[in-house]
């Protein structure tokens, strides 16, 4: 009989408790934080028609190059889906009578047959808050704020960097980029700070662009001012993407605040995906340990409308978490490098199985987390475990304990021990 080959699928990985918990703690971290902010919880398929995720409002050329597809008995084609956002889209178009503004979290499994890096895998983990109905910049100000609150709470310092789709593509226009190559280079702009300006200029002109019109999309990369909004005003008199797009951007910079300095506005940013129509914005670690997003989102008015095959327009905003890059990130943290146990009490019995159930259970009813030795390890190896898993208390039940009725708590950390009363016999 051949040996099975005991290896996970490129991309994906088993998490061991002890990651797991870490995992568990950033999921409910990032769970509480969107309860707290009005968000209602949604949960949608992991599989979806082929068609709904490849239509235009779904990720762009990029994303479906990646997605997993399959053919189920009834010669359906189906994807596994590669977000939650075109998934959300779907509820809203199948459910009219939704109340607007309708604001949702899901956090979920998501697939992308792409390249695997530090924190990036082909099976991960997103936690999304979308909202729709709002027309406001105040949306996407909310969801900034959020997230800050968000890290915050993990201990992780994070940058906001931030810009507007419309901006991006009315300087484009004001370039003469012919229409059809703007989405194009709109993401090869994207990549001026991974490949650098020679590197993106040198892909402009793969690209077919004229040479004239490389030349004044190189102009405005290395402007020293295009950083300013002022840069922006005398375009934004020749072109209305460019005024729309920096009309919303004073808009958000007014709601933010306090939160103004953990922002940055960043003319290039452009996001991957084709579906965003306005203002975007990508989340990186402030110390650079990893160099990719940790988080990111933007506005896409038009997916929802296009879904339901209307040119009605829905106002709606996201943003995206991945657990999976947090938790490396946080894996990478030196304050968060020790174990963490998700134990309060660990019963030690010795010979008095029967008689720390009860244990157990009185600790269990007052809300602890509670281990009980189910395997009759020796005292020595119960408290060698204790030690490697870092769990803070041990309670000691020998037979001495069960006649006094009396049971031994340890500290861990301290070492000192007390001694509490406990009823064994009613």
């Amino acid at each position: 009989m051949k040996k099975m080959d005991y290896q996970n699928v490129k991309g994906t990985q088993d998490y061991l408790p002890n990651a797991e918990i870490v995992r568990r703690n950033i999921r409910r971290t990032l769970e509480d934080v969107f309860i707290q902010y009005g968000c209602k919880p949604l949960e949608t398929p992991i599989l979806n028609y082929k068609e709904l995720l490849a239509s235009k409002y779904g990720g762009g050329a990029e994303i479906l190059e990646e997605m997993y597809t399959l053919t189920d008995r009834g010669e359906r084609d189906l994807a596994l889906r590669y977000d939650l956002t075109i998934p959300f889209a779907k509820v809203v178009a199948m459910n009219p009578t939704i109340r607007m503004p309708f604001k949702r979290y899901e956090i979920g499994k998501v697939f992308r047959d792409g390249p695997i890096k530090t924190g990036r895998f082909r099976e991960f983990t997103q936690c999304d808050v979308d909202i729709v109905g709002v027309e406001s910049q105040i949306a996407e100000a909310e969801l900034m704020i959020m997230a800050l609150d968000a890290f915050r709470k993990l201990d992780l310092k994070v940058t906001i960097q931030y810009n507007n789709r419309k901006l991006l593509t009315g300087m484009l226009e004001v370039f003469e980029t012919a229409d059809e190559k703007i989405n194009k280079v709109v993401l090869t702009l994207d990549k001026l700070e991974k490949i650098g300006l020679e590197a993106v200029i040198s892909e402009l002109m793969e690209q077919g662009l004229p040479a004239s019109n490389v030349q004044l999309i190189k102009q405005f990369l290395v402007d020293k001012n295009n950083t300013n909004y002022s840069y922006f005003e005398p375009f934004s008199m020749q072109n209305e993407q460019v005024k729309q797009g920096l009309n919303e951007l004073k808009e958000l910079e007014s709601y933010l605040g306090i939160n103004k300095q953990q922002c940055v506005f960043n003319p290039f940013l452009a996001r991957g995906l084709e579906i965003y129509t306005g203002t975007i914005y990508e989340i990186f670690l402030s110390d650079q340990t990893i160099q990719s997003s940790i988080g990111s989102g933007g506005r896409y008015d038009n997916a929802i409308g296009g879904l339901i095959g209307t040119n009605e327009s829905f106002s709606t905003v996201g943003i995206s978490f991945g657990l999976d890059v947090i938790y490396t990130a946080l894996s990478k943290s030196v304050a968060n490098s020790t174990e963490s146990s998700n134990v309060d009490y660990y019963i030690i019995p010795l010979n008095t199985q029967k008689e720390s159930l009860l244990v157990a259970s009185y600790l269990r009813n007052q809300g602890y987390k509670v281990e009980h030795e189910l395997s009759n390890k020796k005292l020595g190896k119960a408290l060698d475990k204790a030690n490697k898993e870092n769990i803070p208390n041990v309670v000691i039940i020998g037979e001495d304990e069960v006649r006094n009725n009396q049971i031994k708590i340890k500290n861990m950390y301290s070492g000192e021990e007390r001694i509490e009363c406990f009823e064994f016999e009613g």
